[in-house]
């Protein structure tokens, strides 16, 4: 065991946190995309990869489009969201979730997560409606590949007759109670970004079984054009859908899924074993109920082990002390040694553009809430996780070796 940092050399070659691996047939449907001269929008790649994620997820419309977040803007406009539309919006998650709520001019009530998945509280989603019973629309994220309690969610928002909107954007291939992630919302959206499960270095596809929907959706994202024989616009149009040479890599990368969930998972089982006797946990995932993708593998440092550490803004400031440490001390210590890592997603209830948005815990509305709840456990859950918590190098191609070294690493910044 190593047991000081300057026993320690840097890597040669960076190791990253979740890098693409492209694979020759990935390359083979690229490269007919050329030769054929399918470049733009349409195209044999588009055709196959929706085909194969629609058999993959289980729903009966899969359409390809430019992004992830693309696809989350189409099935807020689908759903209705407009000026004004208050929407209930996982708060602990990428501020893709959000942003396009705002394209829209709706308004994000942010809900807050729970220990237990660190995805949306059914329990503080149930208080939201309580508090606001007007609102018809849920946007739930799916976060590091772990599912939400998407069933209970589910019901929650049919009990009031609310549409959900699933972001499983970073849980392609994940299952809860043997149904995939994306297939349990009235839409669902992934993306095939450069650092996700599969990628086409970039891209994403809106699903749904309402085929209204994707007919809808298809329109938008090709600039609402009419059939008509001339240019004809009737409705805002928007440049969101796939190239057919984007979707020859998500083609070949598809095949890939499984195999590449397998190499998370083991990256994901070494570091819960390696990081034993630390004062620290890996983040839940819910195996009873659900099978993860293990897309990000994650740490939470326990709360009297944390040294002092004070996030501004835009700045970190800690102090070492034996036996402690905290993110931003081994997240400076990793990138020392050419290793990548990320700090939690930081909840969009912090985030300065939301600072007059509605947040909701378990507890209710945080403007009325003690900091500690009668249970013992802070209100503000996702705020918590963020201060506590870390994202590990978890690249599909990490060796047994190199996870080795940075364990030694993290454990060498509790000395």
């Amino acid at each position: 065991m190593f047991a000081k940092k300057n026993e320690f050399k840097p890597f040669e070659e960076r190791v990253y946190l979740s890098s693409p691996s492209i694979y020759k047939d990935s390359m083979d449907y690229v490269i007919n995309a050329y030769k054929t001269n399918w470049m733009s929008t349409v195209g044999e790649n588009i055709n196959e990869s929706e085909k194969l994620i629609s058999d993959k997820v289980g729903c009966k419309e899969a359409v390809a489009l430019s992004c992830g977040t693309a696809a989350i803007h189409l099935a807020i406009k689908a759903a209705g969201i407009k000026q004004g539309t208050k929407v209930f919006c996982t708060d602990l998650t990428f501020s893709a979730t959000v942003n396009p709520v705002l394209y829209e001019g709706g308004v994000p009530i942010f809900i807050d997560c729970e220990y237990e998945s660190w995805n949306m509280d059914p329990v503080a989603l149930e208080k939201a409606f309580e508090l606001y019973p007007e609102v018809k629309h849920c946007i739930v994220a799916h976060l590091y590949g772990t599912p939400a309690k998407i069933s209970e969610i589910r019901e929650i928002c049919d009990r009031h007759g609310a549409t959900l909107i699933e972001d499983a954007a970073e849980s392609l291939g994940a299952t809860y109670k043997g149904k995939q992630t994306g297939a349990f919302g009235d839409i669902g959206c992934i993306s095939f970004n450069g650092n996700k499960i599969i990628t086409g270095s970039s891209g994403g596809m809106l699903l749904t079984d309402d085929g209204e929907v994707s007919k809808l959706v298809r329109k938008w994202s090709t600039q609402s054009r009419e059939n008509a024989p001339w240019y004809q616009h009737e409705d805002t149009g928007y440049n969101y859908r796939m190239s057919n040479v984007i979707a020859g890599v998500v083609r070949g990368q598809i095949f890939h899924l499984d195999e590449h969930i397998s190499q998370k998972k083991s990256i994901y089982e070494r570091y819960k074993e390696g990081l034993k006797g630390l004062p620290i946990s890996m983040n839940p995932m819910n195996l009873e109920i659900s099978e993860p993708n293990y897309w990000l593998s994650c740490m939470i440092i326990d709360n009297e082990a944390m040294c002092s550490q004070q996030r501004g803004d835009l700045d970190v400031t800690y102090c070492a002390e034996a036996n402690k440490s905290c993110p931003s001390e081994i997240l400076d210590t990793l990138m020392a040694f050419n290793a990548e890592g990320r700090p939690i997603w930081k909840p969009m209830h912090m985030q300065p553009i939301f600072k007059d948005s509605e947040f909701i815990t378990r507890y209710g509305s945080i403007g009325n809430l003690p900091e500690i709840g009668e249970d013992g456990k802070p209100c503000d859950i996702g705020r918590d996780i963020f201060q506590r918590g870390l994202c590990l190098p978890s690249d599909n191609k990490l060796t047994p070796e190199k996870q080795d070294v940075i364990i030694e690493i993290i454990k060498s910044c509790f000395e």
